[in-house]
């Protein structure tokens, strides 16, 4: 073997630690792998090889420590040099893929667990509902249907036909996994695969339940009392663990999401606690003031208007909002009042609006119509 300088092909310094030095392999060996270089496959080959390597050398402590006290891989007596199984551990024959090589190195799985070995667990289930905003502020209790998935009674979950029992699978014997073998131009790659016959269980059934259809499980319908919480929005939801899909292997079962919808309101707009709604006066009560009737969630409610007051002019009521979530407090409701002008008027009002606007100072000749004002004022001229 010739003379090599491990740490200039691999471009690291020769005090780079362990993570510099597989950073630096792993970015060298996506470049230079074959299968990225198809029209240089030749030379990339050569190159990988080379930096596969010395990264074998640098990666072990005692081959580095060696290889540094002597300076070269010549005189550090390492033998036949790199051998790409040296991925793989002393004793192995698989040769392996260029992904397999990297899952090795960067923390994949050197051991697959057998699919049906592994506990997993349901699926999580989700249910919409909707409620009005009365319950989503005060609180209420519902009661809905939901389906389940519960273990058939017929072959008690085994998913085979009563009398009958599942056997083992004759491709994997049991394990769930196959090999596939594989030449690629670096050698013979072996790879394990889930066995598309029991799809990875082990096992299979050749009479099935006519019941639940081999699944050992059948969908039922549940129906359950969820409490919404006083104070909900749109958008929050409720996790009632244990009621999604059944799990498989043992696995715990998944959970119900309940995902809350509160209805479009009629009068009021909601804003976080606090309620909002618009209300129309007259034009006497604004400028005489007085009371008048409002709406909230719990029934109506009397409001006083001081004289004067102006349209947009925004009224609260305290503690008649929707409940603070997980507070016993409230938020208010705001009460925008608009002021309403008539849009019709007898002779009679309209001759008080004009003397009420002759009392304010206004220049009655400038408004109202002409024809109704020369009537006004020869009754103004009579008195």
């Amino acid at each position: 073997m010739a003379n090599k300088d491990y740490y200039q092909i691999l471009g690291v310094k020769k005090d780079a630690n362990q993570d510099e030095i597989k950073k630096a392999f792993r970015k060298l060996a996506l470049k230079y792998h074959p299968d990225a270089n198809p029209d240089n496959k030749e030379e990339a080959e050569k190159k990988f090889k080379e930096i596969g390597e010395a990264y074998s050398i640098l990666s072990d402590p005692d081959k580095k420590a060696r290889y540094d006290q002597y300076g070269t891989a010549d005189t550090a007596d390492f033998g036949a040099g790199f051998d790409f199984r040296d991925f793989y551990g002393e004793g192995t024959s698989d040769f392996g893929s260029f992904s397999d090589i990297f899952e090795s190195f960067f923390g994949g799985a050197t051991h697959r667990t057998s699919r049906r070995d592994r506990a997993r667990k349901g699926a999580d289930l989700r249910y919409n509902m909707e409620i009005t905003l009365e319950e989503a502020a005060f609180g209420a209790e519902k009661k809905i249907e939901v389906p389940v998935w519960e273990t058939c009674t017929t072959c008690k979950g085994s998913g085979a036909a009563p009398g009958t029992s599942k056997r083992t699978c004759p491709d994997c014997k049991g394990t769930g996994e196959i090999r596939v073998t594989q030449n690629t131009f670096l050698g013979q790659s072996i790879s394990i695969q889930t066995c598309p016959r029991c799809r990875g269980e082990g096992q299979i059934i050749e009479d099935p339940c006519k019941t639940c259809q081999g699944t050992g499980k059948v969908k039922k319908r549940k129906s359950i009392n969820v409490k919404i919480l006083a104070g909900v929005d749109s958008g929050h939801r409720l996790r009632l663990a244990g009621l999604g899909e059944p799990g498989e292997n043992g696995g715990p079962a998944g959970d119900l999401f309940i995902v809350i919808y509160v209805k479009k309101h009629p009068l009021f707009k909601r804003s976080g606690s606090d309620l909002y709604y618009d209300h129309k006066i007259s034009l006497p009560k604004a400028v005489l003031g007085g009371e008048t009737t409002v709406p909230t969630l719990e029934g109506k409610v009397k409001m006083k208007i001081p004289a004067g007051t102006q349209s947009d002019t925004v009224f609260r009521l305290r503690g008649k909002g929707t409940y603070i979530l997980g507070s016993k407090n409230r938020g208010d409701e705001h009460v925008k009042v608009t002021v309403e002008i008539p849009k019709k008027l007898n002779t009679q009002a309209k001759k008080l609006i004009y003397e009420l606007a002759q009392e304010m100072g206004e220049d009655i000749e400038k408004i109202g119509e002409k024809n109704f004002f020369e009537k006004v004022k020869d009754s103004f001229s009579k008195r």
